[in-house]
């Protein structure tokens, strides 16, 4: 693999990270609350992805220069889809805007429609109790099939 294509992978990731955050942002604000607990857990997963707070803030503050980039790969499409639904749950408190963008995200990612409200349920069951993106992702390949 020469230089060019990595650095296309690798720009093409940073994108997809700042798509992501541009995404839990939409999330967090969707109920017109964007409070303390959400904020922690987008810095959390902001750094898991390589992005800084700076970075951060200026998504946040010009979400028009982020388009939308929807992951190629099924896990990481995955990772990404298990973020969203944890924080819509992180405050314990589902918003029906919420429960909405979540839907929304599910399909955009490719999940069947009818199995939607299934799968999110089970990531939160999942993340309720401390399982891992791993552990939960292979609960939700036998949901998805």
């Amino acid at each position: 693999m020469g230089i060019k294509e990595l650095l296309s992978l690798f720009q093409s990731g940073k994108a997809t990270a700042k798509s992501h955050m541009k995404n839990l942002i939409e999330m967090a604000a969707v109920d017109g609350n964007f409070d303390q607990v959400e904020y922690d857990l987008l810095k959390k997963i902001a750094s898991n992805n390589g992005i800084s707070e700076s970075q951060l803030k200026q998504i946040r503050t010009s979400p028009g220069d982020v388009k939308f980039e929807l992951p190629k790969d099924n896990k990481e499409k995955f990772h990404q889809f298990y973020d969203l639904v944890h924080m819509m749950s992180i405050d314990n408190a589902i918003h029906p805007e919420e429960m909405k963008l979540c839907d929304l995200f599910a399909i955009k990612f490719g999940y069947p429609k009818q199995k939607s409200k299934e799968l999110i349920e089970t990531i939160r069951s999942n993340i309720k109790y401390g399982q891992s993106h791993d552990e939960t992702f292979k609960r939700v390949i036998s949901l998805t099939l």
